[in-house]
């Protein structure tokens, strides 16, 4: 591991998101932007160029944090999401990198014709 835990982590009141103190400096990372992003073979796949994209997490929440021994947090999201843990190297990417890769997740839906937002239920 090159990066510590953040110093501090909370959830928001209302569980769309995740503040991290790194430094005394507070990044804050929506529920969905956790999600899309999770390290999960479900998400990531098993070897490049085996990603999925994560389409119509825009309402999704944070249900539940749980710490996994001394490296990672283990987040259950709505949808039901709980797989792929988040260790503090990946968190710290997230966190220092959420612009880049935000815009980058924003441009591959666009790309793909698809939506942030859940189709309605007929």
């Amino acid at each position: 591991m090159k990066h510590n835990p953040p110093q501090e982590i909370r959830l928001q009141d209302n569980r769309s998101t995740l503040a991290l103190i790194y430094d005394g400096q507070v990044k804050k990372l929506p529920a969905e932007y956790l999600r899309v992003y999770s390290p999960s073979a479900e998400v990531r796949g098993h070897a490049p160029g085996q990603e999925m994209l994560q389409t119509g997490k825009a309402d999704v929440v944070i249900n539940n944090i749980e710490p996994v021994g001394q490296y990672a947090l283990k987040i259950t999201f709505s949808d039901g999401h709980d797989s792929g843990l988040y260790d503090w190297d990946y968190l710290y990417k997230l966190a220092h990198e959420y612009d880049t890769m935000w815009a980058d997740y924003i441009q591959k839906i666009e790309a793909a014709g698809a939506s942030r937002y859940p189709s309605a239920k007929i």
